[in-house]
C-alpha cells in the first residue's frame, strides 16, 4: 500500500474549502463545513494520493513527472512550491529561462532569477527541465537586429550618380514631332538638320522630359556644325527656363551642359542657333539626372526578372505575343521576346507588371533593362492607375535598334493609386527582345548591409554567448533541455513532402526573430546543440548526463496525418547528419477533449500514431506541455470553465488517462523521459494562455478536479475512478 502524504498549506488556503473541495491535500479543518450536493460529488478525489506516488518506478525507471510553473512563484516557497515539491519530480519554468527574460536591449544578460530558481530547486530536491535554449519567439529582437544592422562606412568624396531620363535618337524620325515655333528642322542622313541663315530662329529638340523641381540634370548632344559656333540652350518650361551656351565645332563631338535647380517637373529643351550662319546636325540628345549624394546608393527592388525561369510580364493588344526564348539574351542566356505583327498607335500594344501596393507619391522609381529589336523602334514606359488608366508618371520613350542597349530611366510618381508598371510598343512592327528587367527605388546613405556570411558569423557568436551564460547560471544542475523549440512550420513551400522550418517568409518577423533564416536550415540546430554540449561541460556538467530535445506542437495532428511529426523526424535526420546532438523529441500536446465523437476518435487515433512514430525513432520521448481544454467540435472555441458540466469533466479525465496510458503502452520504457503538466490550475479569465478555460488539474482555489483523478489513474495504469469508487492503492 502506498503511504499517503499531505501538504500543509497556509491558513488562507484552508478557507477555500468553504466554497470548494479537495484543496491541495489540505489539513482537516477544525470546524464543520456544510457541503452542497454539487461539491460533495467531488469528494472521491480526496482519496487520491499525490501524483508522483502513482508512478511505478520499477517499470518506468527513467520517468520524470513534471509540472510547469513560474520560477518567481516557486522561489517564494508558497503554495506553488509545495504543490510542485509534493506532486512532481521535475519542473519547467514557463518563461524565466527564455532569451527575452534574460537578455537586455544592449545585450547584457541577467540570470539572477535563474540562479535563485536552481538553488531553490536543489533545496526542494526537484530537478529542472530547461526551456528553452533556442526559439524564434520571445527573443530580444531589438538587440538581435542591432547585431546584424547595416554597418556604417566611410563613403569618401562625393561622386555624382547619372541616370538617363530622356533619349532622343533622331535617326528614327522622319517628321518633326515637337511643337513648331515658326521653323521646322529636317531629318536626313540619320540626323536632325537645321539651316536657317540670316535670321534669328529656334526649335524644340526634346519634350516631355520627366524632371523634379530643384534637381540637377545633364544635357548631352552629339553635334557638329558646318563651321564652329555656339547656340543658346533653354531647359525647363514656359516662363520657368534655365539657359546656357553650348559650343560646337565642325567635327562630330559630344557636348554636355549641366543645369542645376530644375524649375519644373515636366520639361522641354529648345535650341536657339540665333543668327548662326551654317548647317547644324545632331545625331542624338540625352538628358540625365545627376544625383550628387554622399554615401552608398542601394537599389531596393520591387521586381526583377532575368527570364531564366518561366515567369514573364503579361501583355495585350494588336495580337502581340510574348515568350521566353532560350539563348536569345546578350550573354547567350534566355530573354523575353515580344512580337508585334503590325504598327499601330503605341498604346495599342502593351505589357505590364502589376503590384498589390500603390506606389508612393513623389517617390522616384527606376526601371532598367536590356533591349534590342529586329529593326529600329521605340519602347516607352510609365506608371499607371489601373482604375481609370491614367498616368502616374512617365519614364519616356527609348529608341532601340538591332544591337543590345542598356537602359536606365527614372520618373517621379505623380498620382495617388498607381499600381502598374506599363510598357508601350504598338508603333513598332517586329520583334523586341528584353533581358534583365528591373524596377526599383533607391536608398542613399553611409551604410551597407552585412553579407549573409557576416550575419551568420555574428549570430553564431550571439547564440554561443547566450548558451554559455545560461549554462553558467545553471551550474550543471539542469541536465535536460529543449535545445530548440517549435522549429517546424506547417508549410511545404518547396514541395519536397516535408514542412519547412519556421521563417520570416511563413511567419511574423515583426514580433519574432528567426535564427534559422541566418544560421541556415541545416546548421541551426547543430550550432545550438554543439554550444550546449561545450558550455554544459565547462560549467560543471557531466557530458554523459546532458539530454537535448527538439520540442514542438501539433505533432498529434490528425488533420494532416501527423505530417508535422513526420517532417520533424526528417529534419532531425538532416540536423544529425550535420553534427547535431539530439537525444529526444518533446510533444507539447495542448489538446482539447472534443464532444463530437467522430472528431474525438480521429484525435485519439492520431495520438496513437504519434506515439508509434516517435517510438520508432529510438529517441527519448517527452510529453512536454500537456494541458487540456474542451470544445464542441474540432477547431471550435474552447468552452469556459463555468460552462463545463461535471459529466464533461469526467470525459476530460478519461482523455487524460487515455493519453498517459498510451504513452506508457507504446513508448518503450528506455525511451520514456516523462510527462509534464503545463497548467497546474484552470486559466484565469484574463490570462493570455487559454484564458478562462478548464485546463488545470486543480481549480483556481487549488482544489482537485476530476482531471486530477484521470491523470493519476493514467500514471497508475488503472481504470477511471468514479465518484463512488476508491482509487487503487
Amino acid at each position: 500500500m502506498i503511504m499517503k502524504q499531505y501538504i500543509k498549506l497556509f491558513p488562507m488556503l484552508a478557507l477555500t474549502a468553504a466554497v470548494a473541495v479537495s484543496c491541495v491535500d489540505d489539513e482537516v479543518l477544525p470546524f464543520d463545513v456544510a457541503k452542497p450536493e454539487n461539491i460533495a460529488q467531488y469528494e472521491y478525489l480526496n482519496n487520491y494520493d499525490v501524483l508522483k506516488s502513482y508512478v511505478d518506478r520499477t517499470a518506468h525507471p527513467g520517468f520524470h513527472l513534471g509540472g510547469a510553473i513560474a520560477a518567481t512563484d516557486f522561489n517564494t516557497k508558497g503554495v506553488i512550491y509545495e504543490l510542485i515539491r509534493t506532486n512532481f519530480d521535475e519542473m519547467t519554468a514557463g518563461n524565466e529561462m527564455k532569451y527575452a527574460s534574460c537578455v537586455s536591449d544592449d545585450g547584457s544578460m541577467n540570470f539572477s532569477t535563474v540562479t535563485s530558481f536552481v538553488e531553490t530547486a536543489k533545496e526542494a530536491g526537484v530537478t529542472i527541465y530547461g526551456h528553452t535554449l533556442a526559439w524564434h519567439s520571445q527573443q530580444n529582437n531589438t538587440y538581435l537586429n542591432s547585431l546584424i544592422a547595416d554597418r556604417t562606412i566611410d563613403t569618401g568624396p562625393v561622386e555624382p550618380v547619372e541616370v538617363e531620363v530622356k533619349y532622343e535618337d533622331y535617326s528614327t524620325y522622319t517628321s518633326f514631332p515637337f511643337y513648331v515655333m515658326g521653323y521646322t528642322p529636317e531629318f536626313k542622313d540619320g540626323c536632325l538638320v537645321s539651316n536657317y541663315p540670316g535670321e534669328w530662329y529656334q526649335y524644340f529638340v526634346a519634350d516631355g522630359i520627366p524632371t523634379t523641381v530643384g534637381e540637377e540634370y545633364k544635357v548631352t548632344a552629339y553635334i557638329k556644325g558646318s563651321t564652329s559656333g555656339s547656340l543658346n540652350v533653354q531647359f525647363g518650361n514656359w516662363g520657368t527656363l534655365l539657359e546656357q551656351t553650348l559650343n560646337f565645332t565642325d567635327e562630330w563631338s559630344e557636348v554636355s551642359l549641366n543645369f542645376t535647380g530644375c524649375p519644373i517637373d515636366n520639361s522641354f529643351i529648345v535650341f536657339q542657333p540665333g543668327t548662326y550662319e551654317g548647317e547644324l546636325r545632331i545625331q542624338w540628345l540625352r538628358v540625365s539626372h545627376i544625383d550628387r549624394v554622399s554615401g552608398i546608393v542601394t537599389n531596393e527592388y520591387l521586381y526583377q526578372n532575368d527570364f531564366s525561369g518561366t515567369d514573364y510580364p503579361g501583355g495585350w493588344g494588336n495580337n502581340s505575343t510574348f515568350e521566353i526564348v532560350q539563348g536569345a539574351g546578350p550573354d547567350g542566356s534566355a530573354a523575353m521576346k515580344i512580337t508585334n505583327p503590325s504598327a499601330v498607335n503605341s498604346w495599342e500594344a502593351q505589357m505590364a507588371v502589376d503590384f498589390d501596393t500603390p506606389f508612393e507619391m513623389n517617390e522616384t522609381y527606376y526601371v532598367s533593362y536590356k533591349i534590342k529589336g529586329s529593326a529600329e523602334g521605340n519602347f516607352s514606359a510609365g506608371l499607371q492607375v489601373t482604375s481609370d488608366y491614367s498616368s502616374g508618371g512617365e519614364f519616356g520613350a527609348v529608341a532601340f535598334n538591332t544591337e543590345w542597349k542598356d537602359v536606365t530611366l527614372s520618373c517621379t510618381c505623380g498620382k495617388e493609386g498607381a499600381t502598374r508598371l506599363i510598357f508601350s510598343f504598338g508603333d513598332f512592327a517586329g520583334d523586341i527582345y528584353i533581358d534583365d528587367l528591373a524596377f526599383y527605388t533607391q536608398k542613399t546613405g553611409n551604410t551597407e548591409p552585412l553579407t549573409p556570411e557576416e550575419k551568420k558569423d555574428t549570430l553564431t557568436w550571439a547564440m554561443d554567448n547566450w548558451i554559455n551564460g545560461m549554462m553558467e547560471a545553471c551550474g550543471g544542475y539542469v541536465v535536460a533541455w529543449d535545445a530548440v523549440n517549435e522549429a517546424i512550420s506547417g508549410v511545404d513551400a518547396d514541395g519536397d513532402g516535408y514542412y519547412d522550418l519556421q521563417s520570416a517568409t511563413n511567419g511574423d518577423p515583426s514580433t519574432n526573430f528567426y535564427w534559422q533564416d541566418y544560421l541556415g536550415n541545416e546548421d541551426y540546430v547543430p550550432i545550438v546543440t554543439q554550444a550546449a554540449v561545450k558550455h554544459f561541460a565547462e560549467h560543471g556538467g557531466n557530458a554523459a548526463d546532458l539530454k537535448l530535445f527538439i520540442n514542438d506542437y501539433n505533432l498529434e495532428s490528425w488533420w494532416d496525418g501527423n505530417q508535422k511529426l513526420k517532417s520533424l523526424i526528417h529534419w532531425i535526420e538532416v540536423w544529425e547528419e550535420n553534427g547535431a546532438k539530439i537525444d529526444g523529441i518533446g510533444t507539447q500536446m495542448h489538446v482539447s477533449y472534443i464532444l463530437n465523437e467522430a472528431d474525438q476518435k480521429a484525435q485519439e487515433d492520431a495520438i496513437v500514431n504519434m506515439f508509434q512514430l516517435m517510438a520508432a525513432t529510438g529517441k527519448l520521448i517527452k510529453i512536454s506541455e500537456l494541458d487540456m481544454g474542451i470544445v464542441e467540435n474540432a477547431f471550435g472555441t474552447g468552452i469556459k470553465t463555468e460552462n463545463v458540466t461535471y459529466e464533461q469533466q469526467l470525459k476530460m479525465a478519461e482523455f487524460y488517462q487515455f493519453i498517459i496510458q498510451k504513452y506508457f503502452e507504446i513508448i518503450p520504457a528506455a525511451q520514456q523521459y516523462g510527462i509534464t503538466q503545463w497548467c497546474m490550475t484552470d486559466s484565469p479569465a484574463d490570462s493570455g494562455w487559454r484564458g478562462g478555460e478548464p485546463i488545470g488539474l486543480w481549480d483556481l482555489n487549488y482544489s482537485r478536479k476530476p482531471t486530477y483523478g484521470g491523470f493519476a489513474n493514467g500514471l497508475a495504469g488503472k481504470v477511471v475512478v468514479e465518484p463512488s469508487a476508491t482509487p487503487a492503492e
